[in-house]
């Protein structure tokens, strides 16, 4: 009724004859005696014209871009020879010979194609903004990347299976979204975090291999690389898997959906790396490892300067940061890199280069022969950073990728996949209380004879756990572990930071369910938002989401969230709170 091919399937095969299309009008140009225009479509654009002798020029010159029309006519070659070499269209046009309009459109709030669209009107006219060509584009790419998911998950045998949404507030970290039971007054369901207890439950229930695209609901504030309030993740678990299991299945289908999607770009083989390791020579947990720079830790390495006796005495570091091409840089380019480091908290950046002879504030406090020890050309410079172990190395971190992109080191073509290992299995809370790192599913490395040995008032610091990451090019996209399957492990666990083991049973059914039969297990859970972004060069998760909260979660086109009237209210949030007797 409304077309016979889509735009971007008009090309030369398609001349002389007569054909329909349907779409928007892009651009409309009125020459006086004829009109041209670009239809677009969600396959592309189409170039028509129409001439003034025709009856139905004059309703076209009337309409607004982005008016809905259906267009019938005969697809001849572009007039002298014009062709568009950037649209699939580009050899032909469609001479219009009859006009239907299907939805005219009022004057928009903004031009598509402009650069500066503020975020309010981004998220007020969200479906404007989908039009664009890039929005499509990303839309499609989505597309692509799940379906390439399903297919590699099942052809390792993994079934896919959906886990509730309306479910009971857990104790994974976050904040839950609560909704209020209407059948159940005072009582509320949550939105589920991630489908964590239900994944094991499925093994406990005999299921081997699950897997689902499944949505998860936090109340956290928005990040470059994280939305606010939902996000999903392509999450999985196996029975009777090892760690070495799951990194098998994890480096077969990220390669196949990363090669699959972007096959020009290198990928590399997937580094192993110790959680510890990761932060003494990257100063970050999820190191971008196309950076070839690496942070030096050299308090023991020399003589102390007397600037630093007191720091090194209490605990702190000194981090050295190599790196290559300083030399005949501008004093100004110098001040830039120390200015970011006190943005990050540090209170200054020493630093010195080499050239015909040391330069720089830092070159005066170290001998020659010592500096020389660390750089093995001319025109190498170190940069130093001191302070306190947990704030010096993320400072570090931050400082190694702003030196390396200041000196152009990053190869952006490549993905560089690393699994980091080895989490720790606790840290201390706000109170200075132990209290597990991630959470409490994750098996600990750690023999039933070294549990025996500890009490409450042991430092839990050093035990570390069967958790692993996978970081891409600066980004955490997968997070897993060995679950522990042990009950009498898991209750020794919770004992020894202190917690009731009734309410721990309370708060985590799942534990209930372990005492009737669990096999070992493991898994994982891939951030999909973070996937597309990476596999379509994005800078900000929003940008390849349909329909996002803003950063402050609202939803201006929906009004989301909005006030509900007394009445919902009354049904849905009247506590039946029982008076207290006297």
């Amino acid at each position: 009724m409304y077309r016979t091919n889509k735009c971007a399937e008009i090309n030369k095969s398609f001349l002389e004859k007569k054909v329909k299309v349907s779409g928007w009008i892009r651009k409309i140009r009125n020459h006086g005696n004829i009109i041209f225009l670009d239809l677009l479509d969600n396959s592309g654009i189409l170039q028509c014209v129409i001439e003034n002798d025709n009856k139905f020029f004059s309703s076209l010159d009337e309409l607004n871009v982005e008016s809905v029309v259906s267009l019938s006519g005969l697809v001849v070659n572009r007039e002298n020879g014009k062709v568009n070499k950037e649209i699939e269209s580009g050899e032909v046009e469609l001479k219009i010979e009859e006009v239907e309009v299907l939805s005219k459109a009022e004057t928009l709030p903004f031009a598509l194609h402009q650069e500066d669209i503020s975020a309010k009107q981004q998220s007020e006219y969200r479906f404007l903004y989908l039009r664009r060509p890039e929005m499509q584009a990303m839309l499609k790419k989505r597309t692509q990347v799940i379906d390439e998911f399903r297919s590699a998950m099942k052809v390792v045998g993994f079934q896919e299976i959906q886990t509730p949404i309306l479910t009971a507030s857990s104790k994974e970290g976050a904040r839950d979204y609560l909704v209020p039971s209407r059948l159940h007054p005072g009582k509320f369901y949550a939105l589920p975090q991630a489908p964590q207890q239900f994944k094991q439950l499925l093994m406990a229930g005999g299921v081997d291999k699950y897997f689902q695209i499944a949505p998860c609901f936090r109340d956290e504030d928005s990040r470059a690389d994280r939305l606010v309030g939902e996000f999903y993740q392509v999450d999985f678990e196996a029975a009777f898997a090892t760690q070495d299991d799951i990194f098998e299945y994890l480096e077969g289908v990220l390669k196949q959906v990363f090669e699959k999607i972007r096959p020009e770009v290198k990928i590399s083989a997937f580094e192993k790396i110790k959680y510890e390791d990761a932060i003494k020579t990257y100063g970050s947990d999820k190191p971008d490892l196309r950076n070839p720079l690496k942070l030096m830790d050299i308090t023991e390495s020399a003589e102390v300067p007397n600037v630093f006796k007191k720091l090194v005495e209490a605990g702190g570091k000194l981090i050295i940061i190599k790196a290559p091409g300083c030399y005949g840089n501008s004093r100004k380019f110098f001040d830039a890199l120390h200015e970011r480091a006190v943005y990050h908290g540090a209170k200054g950046l020493a630093y010195a280069f080499k050239g015909e002879a040391w330069s720089g504030p830092l070159a005066k406090m170290y001998s020659d022969s010592f500096k020389d020890s660390l750089c093995e050309n001319d025109e190498d410079g170190i940069f130093m950073l001191a302070g306190m172990p947990d704030e010096v190395y993320k400072i570090a971190g931050l400082m190694r990728d702003e030196i390396a992109d200041k000196l152009c080191l990053v190869d952006k073509g490549d993905f560089k996949f690393a699994f980091i290992t080895d989490f720790p299995m606790f840290e201390k809370d706000e109170n200075n209380s132990w209290d597990f790192m991630h959470n409490p599913f994750s098996m600990p490395k750690l023999s039933s004879s070294q549990l025996k040995e500890l009490d409450e008032k042991s430092d839990l610091s050093s035990i570390s756990s069967y958790q692993y990451d996978v970081v891409c090019n600066g980004y955490e996209i997968c997070s897993g572990a060995v679950r522990n399957h042990d009950l009498s492990l898991i209750e020794s666990l919770f004992a020894l930071i202190g917690k009731d083991l009734q309410s721990v049973y309370d708060s985590i059914p799942l534990f209930k369910a372990f005492k009737f039969g669990v096999p070992p297990h493991a898994g994982a859970a891939i951030g999909l938002d973070r996937v597309v972004m990476l596999l379509s060069d994005a800078k900000n998760v929003r940008d390849i989401v349909a329909f996002p909260l803003n950063q402050q979660g609202e939803d201006l086109f929906m009004n989301a969230p909005c006030s509900v009237d007394e009445e919902d209210l009354e049904k849905h949030l009247s506590l039946k709170i029982k008076p207290r007797s006297l």
